[in-house]
């Protein structure tokens, strides 16, 4: 009897091994197979799932929505194409507060603009929303979104001119841009980039990106000296060698070649200061001069009025770039070196990706100079540093060449994200006002033109080099710069499992394409901003505005409330009144 008995109990057993062995190997099939889908499909198998390249199908697109998000949805890009609701947002979020308290007011932008536009208040509110993202094939872009407002901070200092531009905020729908409001609150920003790093790790198990803005960290009038210092001695750079700036990267300058070239130049090269300065600019010590040969941009020991001296051509005298650079700014150039190498290494230590955002001309040159030189630091191993650059400027290709060239020379990852870009409208008064050429380029179209030749120059740079050695990020919302995109990927054979192509576009917009993209295994991305309501009112105005007839979004607005209508009205027909997404996510392992 015993015997049968504990005959009976080991066939029990059995059995429920069995069915727990079946079960684990169900679910352990399905994550692989949706994790095949997600990351190691190629691009032919991509196709096929993601079907025409119309972005048609509301299904598909708003598969991950409630019918409340619908609505929502519906509503606000409704009140987004009112243009004097717009024009006045501002003004009418803070005239909702006064009259109905902070309370209501907050619980009604979490039910209309906020709720749409951001993400959650902090880094637990948002892991909801990051999940549900990752559960229909889509990833995280964290920003931490808090902004001062306009009126406190113009009350609290007095705004710096920074050439020729009194205030960098006129005139930028798009973009957030800082203001200098001393070294402690750089170091606050540099706490909130920090806690950002660490909820990508945290929350989208390390497959999110991290953002972060040079002009945050420091002195954006130091950014703009160093840019006109970095121009200045290109300028130099290209006259010595005669070269122009598509192959400057590959000029090199003896010592000898160095002497001939300022004989012919009418000076005496027998100086002791000239050679000291050669030598001395010699960082590698190879005997030979490059365009980059500045490595000590990222020295917090070494003063940048010594680092920058180039050869008066009219006297042959030695003459420093930055001669009245004052100790205290001397001190601000090394808090803003010390601040971003902080990030970096930060980053690299969490296996997070860091973009640095590009910002207006007059800066750029500065920023991109000191993210190259992030990527050699930090670029060795893995891609950690991505670069920005911006579509709509004239010299976008020449520059992506360039730090090409530089990642190739170096063997370094390189890492870039392509935006048309957001300083139009300021970099064209400022030529304008200061006579100098546009640095614009002419049109929408020839923008487009400059970002279909940037990335084609990027795709040809991943065939020279080993896979996974060069990565774009397509950031943009455009469908027909999407599609292209979609076509060279596919004619060069280039899938998500290469790691060489992702996608990105912003929170609250443009779900037609993000989400079957995502879905059909594209590696994509939304730019996902948090922060509590009060704080991000700056940026759910911007996000208003965009959506708006003054944003130039107006027609891509208006498809998406077409489609919104397209997907209610299909849901109601199948009487899906309670539509519930976690019953169709795409990975439902991470919700």
């Amino acid at each position: 009897m015993a015997d049968r008995f504990s005959l009976k109990i080991m066939a029990n057993h059995r059995c429920l091994l069995k069915n727990v062995w079946n079960r684990f190997y169900a679910i352990s099939r399905s994550t692989a197979t949706n994790n095949s889908a997600q990351n190691g499909d190629d691009v032919e198998t991509c196709f096929k799932r993601l079907g025409d390249l119309s972005f048609n199908d509301t299904q598909e697109a708003f598969k991950s929505k409630s019918n409340f998000d619908l609505w929502r949805a519906l509503i606000v890009l409704n009140l987004c194409s009112y243009e004097t609701l717009v024009q006045h947002n501002l003004t009418l979020m803070n005239t909702t507060k006064k009259i109905f308290g902070q309370r209501i007011f907050e619980t009604l932008m979490r039910w209309s603009f906020y709720g749409h536009f951001v993400a959650g208040a902090n880094e637990k509110d948002i892991r909801p929303s990051i999940n549900r993202l990752r559960a229909f094939g889509v990833k995280s872009i964290l920003d931490y979104s808090v902004e001062a407002d306009v009126d406190t901070v113009e009350k609290s200092m007095e705004i710096e001119d920074i050439g020729g531009i009194v205030d960098r905020r006129v005139g930028v729908i798009s973009a957030r841009t800082y203001t200098y409001e001393g070294e402690p609150e750089c170091d606050r920003n540099m706490e909130i980039f920090r806690n950002c790093i660490s909820a990508v790790t945290d929350y989208t198990g390390g497959t999110g990106f991290s953002v972060i803005k040079m002009t945050a960290l420091g002195r954006p009038q130091l950014l703009l000296r160093l840019s006109d210092v970095i121009v200045k001695y290109q300028n130099f750079f290209k006259l010595l060698t005669r070269s122009d700036l598509n192959n400057l990267t590959e000029c090199k300058l003896s010592e000898e070649q160095f002497a001939k070239r300022l004989d012919e130049l009418g000076l005496k090269t027998d100086s002791k200061e000239l050679k000291d300065w050669f030598r001395e600019c010699d960082h590698n010590g190879d005997g030979q001069l490059d365009i980059y040969e500045w490595s000590r941009l990222l020295d917090q020991k070494f003063k940048l009025a010594k680092m920058f001296k180039i050869v008066n051509l009219r006297t042959g005298k030695v003459e420093s770039l930055i001669p009245d650079l004052s100790e205290l700014e001397e001190a601000q150039y090394r808090n803003l070196i010390r601040r971003i190498d902080i990030l970096a290494e930060f980053a690299q230590e969490k296996n997070v990706r860091m973009m640095v955002d590009a910002e207006q001309t007059y800066l750029q040159p500065a920023i991109s100079r000191l993210t190259v030189e992030l990527m050699r630091k930090y670029n060795k191993k893995k891609p950690v540093i991505f670069n920005t650059y911006q579509a709509y400027l004239k010299k976008t290709l020449c520059n992506v060449k360039i730090d090409l060239q530089i990642a190739r020379r170096d063997d370094l990852y390189f890492g870039a994200k392509l935006v048309r870009g957001a300083y139009m409208l300021q970099e064209r008064e400022r030529a304008g006002a200061m006579h100098y050429e546009d640095p614009v380029n002419p049109d929408y179209d020839a923008t487009t033109v400059m970002y279909d030749s940037v990335f084609k120059e990027i795709i040809e740079e991943v065939k020279k080099r080993p896979m996974g050695k060069v990565a774009v990020m397509c950031a943009t919302h455009n469908e027909d710069t999407i599609r292209h995109v979609l076509n060279i990927m596919r004619s060069n054979g280039i899938g998500p499992q290469q790691h060489v192509c992702c996608f990105g576009q912003l929170y609250g917009m443009c779900d037609q394409v993000s989400f079957p993209l995502g879905q059909a295994g594209f590696s994509v991305y939304k730019y996902v901003p948090y922060g509590p309501v009060e704080g991000v009112m700056p940026y759910m105005s911007r996000r208003v505005q965009e959506n708006s007839g003054s944003g130039g979004m107006l027609a891509k607005s208006s498809r998406e409330r077409k489609m919104l209508r397209q997907e209610l009205k299909r849901r109601y027909k199948k009487l899906q009144f309670f539509y519930n997404p976690a019953k169709y996510a795409s990975y439902p392992e991470y919700l």
